[in-house]
């Protein structure tokens, strides 16, 4: 799942408005608001205090499936 869809979803799964969710968090509301829109440079240390929150962190995942046989 892309992380702006993950965060949006559960922010409003945990009925929280982004200030409510930049508060708890700790970082700014413009921070939450550039995730949630999906900008492409982020901090990842903000990321993972704001996906702390919902109990998940970054990680990482491959690209391509690994092949048979491998």
């Amino acid at each position: 799942m892309i992380l702006a869809t993950f965060v949006k979803a559960q922010r409003k799964r945990h009925r929280l408005t982004q200030r409510d969710l930049a508060d708890r968090a700790g970082v700014g509301l413009r921070f939450v608001r550039e995730m949630e829109s999906g900008k492409p440079t982020l901090r990842m240390d903000k990321v993972n205090i704001v996906l702390e929150l919902f109990g998940h962190c970054l990680g990482s995942v491959p690209l391509h499936p690994p092949r048979e046989g491998r």
